[in-house]
């Protein structure tokens, strides 16, 4: 969710900072914080001199990997009638754990019928 957020955020603006993701996400700083390390940790995001969160190339392409499931999940749900916010809610769940064949055949599916 972390690096997701990071990427929806940085498409926004040029700086991306913790207190922007507690916000966005509503979460306490203490949580982003302990978020954001193990992301350091795995080599998927650093911090600059101000305090600016900054994707590496690894954890830009995982967010964007994500980011796309998330968007396409959402999608099929609200066209087989889900409103809007269940969908993205039910599609944050499953991006994380749905198969790269099974999504890629709902992806093919969605292009095919839109």
């Amino acid at each position: 969710m972390y690096l997701e957020t990071i990427y929806i955020l940085s498409q926004k603006s040029d700086t991306v900072r913790k207190i922007d993701i507690s916000k966005y996400m509503g979460y306490a700083k203490p949580s982003i914080t302990r978020g954001i390390n193990l992301l350091k940790e795995r080599g998927m995001v650093t911090v600059d001199d101000n305090g600016s969160l900054l994707l590496t190339d690894t954890g830009k392409a995982e967010a964007q990997r994500i980011y796309e499931r998330h968007t396409v999940l959402t999608k099929i749900f609200m066209s087989l009638g889900v409103d809007k916010e269940t969908a993205s809610d039910d599609a944050c769940r499953m991006e994380h754990y749905i198969s790269d064949t099974t999504f890629n055949a709902i992806k093919k599916h969605l292009e095919e019928h839109q």
